[in-house]
């Protein structure tokens, strides 16, 4: 009867402390920061920018490595649209190529959602031409405007420049709803209240940078504008131009060095996140957007554009953890701020 309770008293005590090596319970999205991070579950949703796209893209590849079960869909059909999915809460936060517009961020306002301006990196936009073009070695801003504004209009390259060849231009620009449109505008046409061509048998219009790509890849007298990263990715089959800095009046090409330095200007932008809080508050939404700005230089460089300052991403830490809502690209009176990313991304500058 002694060796039968013996072997009954250990045998339970190697059931506890087998007990105690178990896994832990998975998450499921609630704050349990003493379970196991590899067992995080759940669903995020990202829409917006096709520019920011392969920089979200990255960023969920890297953290699904750490974090498999959670289910991240990240959507690139245009800025325009992910600010309409944010304000609809169709978004737990969107990619954007610009800062908020004035109805976008009343939109926000008016379906009680706020957001946290998270900016994530430098991008230059890249105008590029067929492989086979032989002709256009830089081009001037005001050879954008000839080939890109409404009021303009060029149907070939020679009504651009005299010495060109006499042949149709087959223009791939992104549609209206891409930030990169809307930049592009302002570059080329704001001061002058004029707008990009619209979609005809000279010009066709995506949100879909790809598309764009494949366009100008397809014909030879081809021309377009997209994100850097899109050019890394097929800079084999596409040929980028040159533009000229209005204030050295020299070429410049956009590349890493450049777009960080500002030389490549007029178009080199940052790009940005906007989070909603109330979603952030969700563990694996947190998580992930933690992972991306913790992580950004890495995952910004991974996909080829241009990570910011030290100084940026220690304030969107900081926004982060004190869920600083707003933004800080409009004045109290709704007007666009004008200024760098490290002079305008300041807590005084919010405008909620």
């Amino acid at each position: 009867m002694k060796l039968k309770s013996t072997l009954y008293t250990l045998l339970v005590a190697a059931l506890v402390l087998s007990g105690c090596d178990r896994p832990p319970a998975s998450e499921t999205g609630s704050d349990n920061e003493a379970t196991s991070t590899s067992s995080l579950e759940g669903t995020i949703n990202v829409e917006g920018s096709s520019t920011v796209e392969p920089i979200s893209l990255k960023a969920k590849e890297l953290f699904n490595k750490e974090h498999p079960k959670v289910n991240i869909g990240v959507s690139g059909q245009g800025t325009g649209n992910g600010f309409k999915a944010l304000a609809k809460k169709e978004a737990d936060f969107a990619d954007a190529s610009r800062p908020i517009k004035k109805k976008e961020f009343d939109s926000c306002k008016e379906a009680g959602v706020e957001f946290i301006e998270v900016p994530v990196a430098y991008d230059g936009l890249s105008i590029v031409v067929n492989k086979e073009n032989d002709f256009v070695t830089e081009l001037t801003i005001d050879q954008l405007k000839k080939i890109f504004r409404e009021d303009f209009a060029a149907k070939t390259w020679k009504e651009v420049n005299d010495a060109w060849p006499d042949e149709k231009l087959q223009i791939y620009a992104p549609g209206i709803n891409s930030g990169t449109h809307d930049y592009f505008v302002e570059v080329i046409g704001k001061k002058d209240g004029k707008g990009l061509r619209s979609g005809d048998e000279y010009c066709t219009l995506s949100e879909d940078d790809k598309s764009l790509v494949t366009g100008v890849q397809g014909s030879k007298n081809s021309i377009g504008f997209f994100g850097f990263s899109y050019y890394e990715a097929n800079k084999d089959s596409l040929k980028i131009i040159p533009i000229v800095n209005p204030k050295t009046e020299k070429p410049v090409a956009p590349s890493m060095a450049t777009i960080e330095s500002g030389e490549y200007a007029p178009f080199s932008r940052p790009l940005f996140i906007y989070v909603n809080p109330e979603q952030y508050s969700r563990l694996e939404v947190k998580k992930f957007v933690d992972f991306y700005v913790d992580n950004a230089k890495e995952i910004v460089t991974a996909a080829s554009y241009v990570p910011l300052p030290d100084s940026v991403y220690s304030a969107v830490k900081t926004h982060l953890e004190k869920g600083l809502v707003g933004t800080h690209y409009l004045t109290e009176d709704g007007e666009k701020r004008e200024g760098g990313i490290v002079e305008l991304y300041k807590e005084e500058n919010l405008i909620k």
